[in-house]
């Protein structure tokens, strides 16, 4: 058995108060968890709409190391030229050829190298690539370098990210699902070794309807008029797991997940 690493996995961070809640307690929540290693879902971070360069560097500047995204990085413009240049700002991989930025990034601390996947479920969601194949292939080519690897599974349908996780069981360490903004309760290893859990949360408004303001949501449901969603102005929930991982076999031996409350 190799050392252990210990990787911070944090579902989508919606606008300020989810941005406001991961910069105050992001440093408690490495010591708490010994985090070598912090993966954050930013897509929802610019009022609830992708994600801008002063956001990102932010996201940097408070011990972030990799930021994934989903379907909505795509809504601000200037982020794109980012997306090209910045290695650990990641979009999901199964795009079509040509699509600015890159899904996967390896990255490194003490020696010990550290894969992350971005992929996005086709199941109510735009037509993308498939991302079985498309994950797989990029699984190969991440295993170059190292067994380490977590997959960011930004996907609607609970069956889907069920399935990738089942399809990758034993080639990855763990696959976290976002997207929903609801934290599931079926955090657990599977047979092979991959860490699992369907939806990992949010950190964003827990009074609202998944971050979002409750009267806009209920008069969207009620009018089916195509209001503009705003971001909840009131505190946050933080949510997502850390998982550990044999950095030899790059097997999950643990994952916990994070529910915390935040009173800012």
């Amino acid at each position: 058995m190799g050392a252990v690493i210990n990787a911070l996995i944090l579902g989508d961070v919606i606008g300020q108060p989810g941005c406001r809640a991961l910069f105050i307690h992001l440093k408690e929540l490495i010591k708490d968890y010994s985090a070598d290693f912090v993966v954050v879902n930013g897509e929802n971070a610019a009022d609830g709409f992708g994600i801008t360069p002063e956001i990102m560097q932010q996201f940097y500047s408070n011990g972030i190391d990799v930021i994934t995204t989903g379907n909505h990085i795509w809504q601000r413009r200037e982020i794109l030229s980012h997306l090209e240049l910045n290695d650990k700002l990641l979009r999901p991989e199964n795009y079509p050829p040509g699509v600015v930025g890159k899904g996967f990034c390896i990255i490194e601390k003490q020696g010990i190298k550290l894969g992350v996947l971005n992929l996005q479920g086709r199941t109510r969601l735009s037509e993308v690539d498939c991302p079985f194949r498309i994950g797989d292939r990029a699984v190969k080519k991440i295993k170059k370098e190292t067994d380490c690897i977590i997959v960011d599974f930004h996907a609607e349908a609970p069956e889907e990210k069920e399935s990738l996780a089942i399809y990758f069981d034993g080639k990855i360490s763990a696959l976290a699902g976002t997207h929903t903004h609801v934290q599931t309760a079926d955090e657990r290893i599977m047979d092979g070794g991959t860490a699992y859990m369907t939806d990992i949360g949010m950190i964003g408004p827990t009074d609202s309807v998944i971050g979002f303001d409750k009267r806009i949501a209920i008069q969207r449901s009620t009018t089916q008029l195509p209001l503009k969603m705003e971001v909840a102005d009131n505190p946050a929930v933080i949510q997502g797991v850390c998982v550990s991982i044999d950095s030899e076999t790059g097997k999950a031996i643990k994952i916990v997940r994070i529910n915390k409350i935040s009173n800012l």
